[in-house]
């Protein structure tokens, strides 16, 4: 119990030290945006794990379970790393550089800068494709979780083919999982063998073929009417009329639309080429504050808890995470090599976003709504913390003898408690049949194909 209490202890000292450092390196570096701790999931992964900007290769070891525990399987869900921005984005961004071009006025060096010298280079056959930032992302997340996880991520169960890799069929996502792949082989100097992935877009991207969510949700113009709402509130309003008095502009030129392509211009900068852009000057982090809460609404009605079948949708992937946690604890009783050692599926923001909602993840007390922003300031549900580009989720199954197997589930690299079970042991680290227990309507229904018929409307009488 006093081994447990220390560790505990010493966890929350880092995670009190990383929002320190991460405070201090925001203030303090000419390099870094004042603004990027709001850009959802626009962010880069740095900014959520801060000690990552002084070594990408360190190890969050306070996350180590006790000696007598022993890892047996591990299943990670993860996002794509960092990319260009869509075609959409992109026009909007070209519209928004003719403005400042040709309509800004004003004597600030950074608005001079943006019209002299700065050229629009985001080009539409660009469109969310993986950026060498994003290749190393995945690189960088290969080495850290071997590091980690050594007995499970290894050379030996590399080339036995106990490790398998499940993409979605999208090239940003292949790209990431050959580059997840790249940082194993160049770690240990592989150069004799090629290891297989598969697509598989019925798992990793659930939201496509779920028929309810597509024409309910997805393809519904008023399925977030609260986005909508403050999308023409007074926060919103105010962030459009801060950036036109900026640039000198009629407040007309300034639309949802433009505020939201100078919020992501700043956030690509800085994400892709790891620039303080003058964009960013557009910007304060009031403004940033009400950016980030405009993209959470949307994500939050249309990903997260605002409907239902937004978190059912995923329950094939629910499944099969078990399934495969199933299968390595039955394999592990029976004194067998569990046959899959390790699981890497690769995917969206809209992969792992409705199935942290699914699991319970940062579920707050309120909904979130338009006319609760400033309530909603030390909401759970932050994109920014959540989902930033290589956003993960890592299920770690252990023994630690006598028939006793934990799982701990991992977020981003840092341990996390399912929500609803007892703490009355480490958190991060419960029974995995009470986690079953815990799950087990979800367990024994959420079947994605009845969950995802669309609902017949009664005949007529």
């Amino acid at each position: 119990m006093l081994t447990f209490l220390f560790k505990m202890t010493i966890f929350y000292v880092f995670i009190i030290s990383s929002c320190l450092l991460n405070h201090v390196l925001l203030e303090g570096d000419p390099d870094m945006p004042a603004i990027a701790r709001y850009f959802n999931t626009k962010g880069r992964y740095e900014e959520v794990n801060p000690y990552l900007r002084e070594d990408i290769l360190a190890v969050n070891r306070f996350i180590l379970p006790s000696a007598q525990c022993k890892e047996i399987h591990l299943t990670a869900i993860i996002r794509h790393g960092t990319r260009y921005p869509t075609v959409k984005s992109v026009k909007k961004m070209q519209q928004l550089y003719d403005i400042v071009r040709h309509n800004a006025s004003g004597e600030q060096s950074w608005l001079r800068e943006l019209q002299t010298q700065w050229t629009m280079w985001y080009t539409e056959d660009m469109d969310g494709r993986l950026v060498q930032k994003g290749v190393n992302d995945h690189k960088h997340l290969a080495v850290r979780l071997s590091k980690l996880f050594p007995s499970l991520i290894s050379e030996e169960h590399l080339r036995g083919g106990r490790i398998k890799f499940i993409t979605s069929s999208k090239h940003r996502c292949v790209n990431s999982t050959l580059s997840f792949k790249a940082g194993l082989t160049e770690l240990w100097a592989i150069k004799d063998m090629e290891f297989d992935h598969a697509v598989n877009d019925a798992l990793m991207r659930f939201f496509d073929q779920c028929t309810r969510f597509v024409q309910e949700v997805d393809n519904n113009p008023s399925a977030a009417p609260e986005l909508d709402k403050f999308k023409q509130g007074p926060e919103m309003r105010r962030v459009q009329e801060k950036i036109a008095d900026r640039l000198g502009v009629p407040y007309s030129l300034i639309t949802q639309d433009m505020a939201k392509a100078a919020f992501y211009l700043c956030a690509y900068e800085f994400a892709i080429k790891a620039a303080n852009s003058p964009w960013c000057q557009l910007l304060d982090e009031d403004d940033a504050k009400v950016m980030e809460y405009a993209s959470d609404l949307g994500e939050f009605w249309k990903r997260g808890y605002g409907h239902d079948i937004n978190s059912k949708a995923s329950c094939i992937l629910f499944h099969d995470v078990f399934k495969r946690l199933e299968r390595a604890a039955s394999e592990n009783k029976s004194g067998q090599r569990v046959s899959e050692a390790v699981t890497i599926q690769v995917g969206h923001a809209d992969t792992l976003l409705p199935l942290l909602t699914l699991l319970g993840f940062f579920k707050d007390n309120d909904t979130l709504t338009s006319d609760n922003y400033a309530a909603q300031a030390e909401r759970s549900f932050r994109t920014s913390l959540m989902m930033p580009y290589a956003a993960n989720l890592v299920m770690a199954l252990y023994d630690c003898g006598g028939g006793d197997l934990r799982l701990q589930p991992l977020l981003n690299e840092k341990p996390v408690s399912f929500p609803g079970l007892s703490t009355d042991q480490p958190a991060s680290m419960p029974s995995y049949q009470d986690v079953r227990e815990r799950y087990r309507e979800l367990l024994h229904g959420c079947d994605f194909e009845s969950e995802c018929q669309l609902v017949k409307e009664p005949a007529g009488v």
